[in-house]
């Protein structure tokens, strides 16, 4: 359990580090202008790939059962996690995948190399960006805290991948100030970080 936590918050803070503005500024600097039309793809498949030697810490490491939800309690647990992963898709979606993935930076000859969950330089306030400021963070949250089978190091795993997730979206909010200022900070006025909700707020202009 202890070892997944370190892995864990090296695996966080390595990854929080290469997606701030001084990482990107640093990887300029260093490498030109041309890299950074890659930097997106580039940083995508480093964190998903080095967040596997993580996994097989959580399989691999000695493990005990913790709790099990019987019926029909953990159909609807599943049945929230079904939703979640809808919700994980439909803001995917709205965020423009070629862009959020890096390939539309490629593609674009390095016309826009920070895309922060906006298309075409717009902040996005509608769909599920009108009830909650990160849905892709809150339905993560969802999807991993729904687990009808708990042990301790997926508990391990989730409270690590919890406390990354809340880091994560701070960090983020002040790269979203920075790219968009006043709109956004209007946008954060009247829409949750995390919990969404669902009274219908006007969208700041």
């Amino acid at each position: 359990m202890y070892w997944l936590i370190v892995a864990m918050i090296l695996w966080g803070a390595l990854h929080s580090w290469l997606a701030s503005l001084q990482a990107k500024d640093w990887a300029r600097r260093r490498l030109g202008e041309r890299f950074m039309c890659f930097y997106r793809l580039a940083y995508n498949l480093f964190a998903g790939l080095s967040f596997l030697p993580v996994l097989a810490l959580a399989v691999w490491l000695p493990d005990r059962l913790l709790y099990r939800v019987p019926l029909p309690w953990a159909g609807l647990m599943v049945a929230g996690q079904v939703l979640a992963v809808a919700a994980l898709v439909a803001a995917f979606l709205q965020a423009d995948p070629a862009e959020f993935l890096g390939l539309r930076q490629i593609a674009g000859g390095c016309q826009r190399n920070d895309p922060l969950a906006a298309r075409g330089g717009e902040l996005i306030v509608s769909g599920l960006y009108r009830y909650v400021r990160h849905p892709l963070y809150t339905a993560g949250l969802t999807l991993i805290w729904l687990m009808p089978v708990m042990t301790v190091n997926r508990l391990a795993l989730n409270l690590a991948l919890s406390l990354y997730i809340v880091i994560g979206a701070v960090f983020e909010e002040r790269k979203l100030v920075h790219e968009f200022g006043e709109p956004y900070r209007r946008y954060q006025a009247v829409t949750p970080m995390l919990i969404p909700c669902f009274k219908r707020n006007k969208p700041p202009s």
